[in-house]
């Protein structure tokens, strides 16, 4: 690739050998080290290409051969530059673009978030955008190691960070802790564990703090599960002090809930027609231009929107996206649904809400009844299921007793 690339640099010319012996011809330009390529045999002639210094010592070579030499193409910068050696503008305006191009290389074209989880691409760069981090930002004004600094502070769920400049690239990876208490407290400050659901404790196993029930008890959302105020007794089992700890517990909770769910016989389908229409944009920074637009006929229409960042290289990425928006056309029918239909949708939306529970529960009865009515169906079940609670609470309040750090 890089000798097809030297030799358009410096010009080549495809040319036509014909005559009594181009065979003789071919074998004197290779005694006198004249390069050639591309040999082709098109009937009673040879074509091929040929640089422009090498053509140029031709002329002894064709009077001895009895050849005779056609240029059928010119090929290469030299002639590119010649043939519109007049249009001046195209010049300065390719020469514009080079440095056009060359100037993009000191912004900040793209922030490439990595590892988050928890924390969503969106918080993370409204918060990059009040420390004054976002695109189009030059890339000396990107103190990696100040904005690490920063990420860490902000966010308690994040235990690591790295941030480097890579071309036009800001790549920001973190780690999260994914063993963090739903409700934050300082690492080792004191604290309650209160129940953030109704039901019955099945199970609890303290390992610090005092358990303020046990198992069989029925607790409510906001009860003291595990106390962070540890009494301290003297001698004679008389408390004259109190302690703060963080409290610490596996409690299982069994509760009750009530599902219900409901499904009309008659709905609007949806059937897509023919008809679709591609429209192209183009997106430079926040603003876009689309390309051909004409106002939709369609009524109704689903729509598909697909965006690529345009980037030279691996990490050279450019303010500018090319897309298209892909309209499809539907007509709303009223259509109904069959009772096994309607049985296999309700199931299915069932089998939805218990995987969004969670994985950490475990349901232990999930009977679902389906009844079937005359203007639809309607699913109920009572769910028994098993969960894990206790969400740290700070402690405000210790009665008035002196506190031992």
């Amino acid at each position: 690739m890089l000798i097809s690339l030297f030799r358009y640099v410096r010009g080549y010319l495809k040319i036509r050998i014909t005559g009594y012996s181009p065979e003789r011809f071919l074998n004197l330009c290779k005694n006198k080290k004249i390069a050639v390529w591309g040999l082709l045999s098109d009937r009673n002639a040879y074509v091929m290409y040929i640089k422009v210094s090498g053509f140029r010592r031709l002329k002894p070579i064709l009077k001895k051969t009895q050849t005779k030499v056609t240029i059928e193409e010119r090929i290469g910068l030299p002639f590119f530059f010649y043939k519109y050696r007049k249009r001046k503008l195209f010049f300065i305006g390719f020469l514009f673009c080079l440095f056009l191009i060359y100037s993009m290389t000191f912004f900040v074209w793209n922030i490439d978030l990595q590892g988050n989880q928890a924390i969503t691409d969106n918080v993370l760069l409204e918060y990059l955008n009040t420390q004054n981090v976002k695109h189009g930002m030059l890339k000396h004004q990107v103190n990696c190691e100040q904005l690490v600094k920063d990420i860490r502070k902000e966010f308690d769920d994040i235990i690591w960070v790295s941030a480097s400049m890579e071309g036009t690239n800001l790549y920001i990876h973190v780690k999260e802790n994914t063993d963090t208490f739903e409700l934050k407290t300082e690492e080792n400050e004191a604290c309650d564990l209160v129940a953030e659901e109704t039901g019955i404790v099945q199970s609890i196993i303290t390992r610090s703090g005092v358990p303020l029930v046990k198992a069989g008890d029925e607790v409510h959302v906001g009860d003291i599960l595990v106390s962070g105020t540890v009494d301290v007794l003297n001698d004679a089992k008389e408390v004259v002090a109190q302690k703060k700890v963080k409290a610490d517990a596996d409690i299982v909770l069994e509760r009750t809930i009530q599902y219900e769910d409901e499904v009309s016989k008659i709905y609007d389908k949806k059937e897509y027609t023919e008809k679709k229409r591609t429209i192209s944009f183009i997106k430079i920074g926040t603003y876009t231009l689309q390309l051909g637009w004409k106002k939709l006929s369609y009524k109704n229409y689903d729509q598909k929107t697909t965006e690529t960042q345009l980037k030279m290289g691996e990490n050279f990425y450019l303010p500018l996206y090319i897309g298209q928006k892909k309209y499809y056309e539907y007509k709303e029918e009223k259509s109904e649904y069959s009772e096994a239909e309607m049985e296999k949708l309700l199931q299915k939306r069932f089998k939805q809400y218990c995987k969004d529970l969670g994985e950490d529960v475990l349901i232990l009865k999930d009977y679902l009844v389906i009844t079937q009515q005359k203007k639809g169906a309607v699913a109920s079940c009572t769910l028994i299921i098993q969960q894990e609670v206790g969400i740290p609470r700070k402690i405000v309040d210790f009665e008035g007793l002196p506190m031992i750090q």
